[in-house]
């Protein structure tokens, strides 16, 4: 799931993961220091420099991007962990991380836009967040253009005027996508068990 910052990503990602227990949140590794009220190991793994450069160094991240001066990635081993479990994963990344995942793992990947209703609602919710400054939210509003000409390379696009109504629709994008053939493990043998009995 990707967005501009502050088009709800974040907030409906939480609100999947509480609806669905069989989703485990990738939780990215990050060079920033922690915004208030974050914490580490549950938003994100805040870490050096220099960690972040032997991660990839050592092939330890599926993706990793440089975002407005930070260093993100995704580890790989709590993903593939996680998928060997037969649960989902969502990933709440930018464009640049989900160009890379798509490279990693594309029959895998299932890609979701989110969209601001318009640009005076973006701006109001990077306020709201009383998390950056000023010289930040005219940062990110100037970079929220370039993020959103990304929106054609998704599968979905969602546009996020209405939490609940956003969340409904990510539900339902998940929902068709979990039932795709290829997606639906031991469904050929139910079928093959189920023809026998005709």
């Amino acid at each position: 799931m990707s967005s501009p910052s502050g088009a709800g990503k974040t907030t409906l990602s939480r609100k999947l993961i509480e609806a669905d227990n069989n989703i485990a949140m990738s939780i990215s590794v990050t060079t920033r220091k922690p915004r208030p009220g974050e914490v580490d190991g549950k938003d994100y793994y805040f870490i050096s420099i220099e960690k972040f450069e032997s991660m990839i160094a050592a092939k330890e991240l599926l993706e990793w991007a440089n975002v407005f001066g930070n260093l993100y990635g995704t580890p790989r081993k709590p993903v593939e962990d996680a998928l060997a479990r037969g649960r989902d994963v969502l990933f709440d990344i930018d464009w640049q991380g989900t160009q890379q995942l798509a490279q990693a793992m594309e029959d895998d990947l299932v890609r979701l836009f989110i969209l601001p209703p318009n640009a005076d609602a973006l701006r109001t919710r990077l306020i709201g967040r009383n998390q950056d400054a000023s010289n930040v939210i005219a940062k990110r509003m100037a970079e929220a253009g370039r993020e959103i000409s990304h929106w054609p390379e998704y599968d979905y696009v969602v546009v996020n005027e209405n939490v609940d109504e956003a969340h409904k629709e990510v539900v339902a994008i998940l929902m068709a996508e979990r039932l795709k053939r290829r997606r639906q493990l031991g469904l050929t043998d139910f079928v093959r068990g189920l023809m026998t009995g005709l």
